[in-house]
């Protein structure tokens, strides 16, 4: 697994608006709508390519072109969502997969409660996006169901992640991938994210 912590200008600018403890509801949408498409920029810059031949202004031209299907986005409900038109205005033709988890406060562990993965998932790359990744919960469970349903390459990005959940995805799936806007200090007793963003599906959906 590689752990790619983003070190672009504008990716740490913008993770560092959307931590202001008052920022606006339409702000927050903006700014991770803004750091999806940059995540996504970085997350497929090793994306297969092959010449394929192209009528161009000035005659017949080969060009190079993505060698396979463009990946499927996987938002994770309902956060998740806050991070798709970001990122399909870099994928614009990408199919979405939707898988729903939520993490029970009491015990930290996610529960299924919706899912809808294409049907050919087998012969593409999955991007999960979800703005945190904390205790890693959440994403081990979609990661587990991605696999379970024949994906065989996996991207996982994060606005915000926390070290403890790093190393839960490290430790159950090496071969995944994760692009990260930020790594955090670490977890709080209750499970968040410290700094962190606070609940970013409140501060998203606007039901603080």
């Amino acid at each position: 697994m590689s752990v790619n912590a983003s070190n672009h200008p504008l990716v740490q600018h913008k993770v560092s608006l959307l931590r202001e403890e008052t920022i606006s509801v339409k702000s927050f949408r903006e700014l991770t709508n803004e750091i999806a498409s940059l995540l996504v920029m970085e997350a497929t810059q090793n994306l297969a390519l092959i010449n394929k031949p192209l009528t161009c202004w000035s005659g017949e031209i080969s060009t190079p072109m993505l060698a396979d299907k463009q990946p499927t986005l996987v938002p994770i409900l309902r956060a998740g969502l806050g991070m798709l038109s970001g990122a399909l205005a870099i994928l614009p033709c990408a199919k979405i997969s939707v898988v729903g988890l939520q993490r029970n406060e009491q015990t930290l562990q996610p529960e299924s409660y919706y899912e809808n993965i294409i049907t050919d998932i087998t012969e593409r790359t999955a991007i999960i996006i979800d703005p945190m990744l904390a205790t890693g919960g959440t994403a081990l469970a979609t990661i587990n169901l991605l696999k379970e349903s024949g994906c065989k390459n996996i991207i996982a990005l994060f606005l915000v992640a926390a070290p403890e959940g790093i190393k839960v995805l490290q430790d159950a799936h090496p071969d995944v991938d994760l692009f990260l806007g930020a790594v955090d200090d670490r977890l709080n007793e209750q499970g968040y994210i410290l700094p962190g963003l606070g609940d970013a599906g409140d501060k998203i959906f606007g039901t603080l």
